[in-house]
């Protein structure tokens, strides 16, 4: 195992989000507190408890995953896009780094940062809402996994994307609308059939569930379900990865 290489490539991925620590931290944290003064506030005033918890804490798992999956996507796709774009990638395909290495530094930095924000998008969370989080070591996992998951599929669509406007469209027009309707700010048990069985085709709702069961104990979709679904995006998402590398799809062309 190259060590050296990995580090080189975790630390300089690293030093890129240090340098533009505005964009990286402040913005989604600017975010974060906007749909908190929005929806736990202004709105969650108006509302009951959902599940015997406050309208304002039910939504901190939501808010928490939807700023986790676009800066996991957004961080890793990035990573590996711009060396592509300016022709250095070829460079890091040459040195005696392996694929496996590759990954492990453009992913391993992206989901740090993810795992950070996530972390800090928690502590903002606390200035304007007390929660409790019920199973300390799972939030963990699931953030983890979560960061770790979408880190590859972002670093899947840099290598996709020929342009900087593709690295947007799937974040955009996919992520997006599936976390929004994964029940990020609802629970789906809300909702009317047939829109109940519909939405659990949304893969984004058993990571929102997981991850609000570490909160509260309670989710709208069996917890060892949403393990595997989650376990199952991962094993999907190296599958892709592998094949990536082994046909060398946009890599050596």
């Amino acid at each position: 195992m190259n060590w050296y290489g990995i580090k080189a490539i975790y630390y300089f991925e690293m030093a890129r989000s240090i340098r533009t620590l505005m964009q990286s931290l402040a913005s989604p944290v600017l975010s974060t507190s906007l749909y908190f003064v929005v929806f736990g506030s202004a709105i969650g005033a108006r509302m009951g408890d959902i599940d015997n918890i406050s309208y304002g804490a039910f939504i901190i798992p939501g808010l928490v995953m939807l700023s986790l999956l676009s800066q996991s996507i957004s961080n890793a796709s990035f990573g590996i896009f711009f060396p592509k774009f300016s022709g250095t990638i070829y460079e890091v395909l040459s040195a005696p780094v392996s694929p496996f290495e590759i990954v492990l530094g453009y992913v391993g930095a992206s989901a740090t940062k993810s795992i950070v924000l996530g972390l800090v998008t928690l502590a903002t969370a606390r200035l304007f809402v007390d929660y409790s989080i019920l199973h300390p070591i799972w939030m963990l996992v699931f953030l983890v996994l979560t960061s770790v998951t979408f880190s590859l599929f972002g670093f899947m669509i840099g290598i996709w994307a020929d342009d900087f406007q593709k690295l947007q469209i799937i974040p955009l027009m996919i992520i997006t609308p599936l976390t929004f309707l994964g029940g990020a700010f609802y629970s789906i048990s809300m909702l009317p059939e047939p829109w109940q069985t519909i939405t659990l085709f949304n893969p984004v709702v058993y990571l929102i569930s997981g991850f609000r069961w570490a909160f509260y104990g309670v989710a709208d979709v069996n917890i060892v379900l949403c393990l595997a679904m989650t376990l199952t995006f991962l094993c999907l998402c190296l599958a892709g990865t592998y094949w990536i590398f082994k046909t060398g799809y946009r890599l050596k062309s």
